[in-house]
């Protein structure tokens, strides 16, 4: 029960701080941002670098305002407030956070070079090449977009930003179920094996259809709410990542303990030497998430927790690629020889 309560707590907190946001309800911010969005004129008053990253005068004079009165409430020594969900980030070339921008790229390279070592290094016969060289794909694609969303907070690039990552876990559980269970294509050799590659089969279309129908449900509930679900959002990924961190933990248990059977070709007893890799994986993204839980104000209002939280993951997507190859590369997946 422990981590179960443990991550429910994670959720109420980050919900807490989706939806905290006293620095915009403020009346000393209302009344400052009626004045400047009064004094507003065109669009083409804003520098080039705003209107290329989609600024309005009234965005503009909400960024204003609320580093106004994050000035003042420094000076009085006075604690800083949250505006519209988030903290007070000095912006960079018309991008919100720049630091989170800077750590989501840093996290996009990271995917990029793991799939060409995933290229490089696996056999193109591998069965578990393609799946992962697809999750490096996925994965890039949702780094981009959360590069985007840090640039421009904008209900469209929020909306891509989580359901690419969504898209990220659902795929990462997807193709860890199919490694675990080896649901891959395999060759068969006699009556029983080819009963046995029927079931692995039916198996495999049951499960890729479930998680089809699963992410397009999400994706739909969330597009179909006047409002966006937050809440439901972090439960659903939470759950997607507890589940793929939990199979893979399951995996680096102690021989004398092992629940299934790792390779194909493997007795069910051989623990590959890489095994603990998957266990510190999982041990460093629960630690990169717990960052989530000590939220604070940005220091120097460039760096915070959610910034901090990009900057771990991307050394830990290059210890986790290391780990596929050398799982990939281990004898137990080669066929015994007659």
């Amino acid at each position: 029960m422990r981590p179960l309560a443990w991550w429910t707590c994670v959720l109420a907190l980050l919900a807490t701080v989706v939806v905290a946001s006293s620095g915009d309800r403020s009346s000393d911010f209302q009344n400052c941002l009626s004045k400047c969005v009064g004094l507003c004129r065109t669009w083409t008053a804003l520098s080039l670098d705003l209107r290329l990253t989609c600024w309005t005068c009234a965005d503009d004079c909400k960024y204003t305002c609320m580093h106004m009165l994050t000035d003042n409430a420094v000076r009085l020594g006075k604690p800083i407030q949250q505006y519209y969900g988030k903290w007070p980030f000095w912006r960079f070339l018309g991008m919100q956070e720049p630091a989170s921008v800077a750590f989501s790229l840093w996290n996009m390279w990271s995917h990029l070079q793991g799939a060409r070592q995933i290229r490089r290094k696996i056999p193109v016969t591998h069965p578990m090449r393609s799946y992962y060289l697809t999750w490096a794909y996925v994965s890039i694609n949702a780094w981009i977009w959360s590069a985007v969303f840090h640039t421009r907070d904008l209900p469209r690039t929020e909306k891509l930003d989580y359901f690419s990552a969504a898209l990220a876990i659902m795929y990462a559980l997807y193709l860890t179920v199919i490694r675990m269970l080896h649901l891959y294509p395999r060759a068969t050799d006699g009556r029983t094996q080819e009963d046995t590659a029927n079931l692995r089969s039916s198996m495999y279309i049951a499960w890729s259809t479930l998680c089809i129908t699963v992410y397009i449900a999400h994706v739909t509930y969330l597009s179909i709410l006047p409002r966006f679900d937050y809440t439901y959002n972090m439960a659903f990924n939470l759950a997607l990542g507890i589940a793929h961190n939990l199979l893979w933990l399951l995996y680096s248990l102690p021989r004398p303990i092992s629940l299934f059977r790792r390779f194909p070709y493997a007795p069910k007893t051989y623990r590959p030497v890489c095994a603990y890799k998957a266990g510190l994986f999982v041990a460093l993204t629960t630690a990169a998430t717990a960052l989530e839980l000590f939220d604070f104000p940005p220091v120097g209002r460039i760096l915070d927790a959610h910034a901090l939280w990009h900057l771990s993951t991307a050394p830990i997507a290059k210890l986790w690629y290391d780990f596929l190859v050398e799982d990939a590369l281990d004898e137990g997946w080669r066929t015994p020889q007659r």
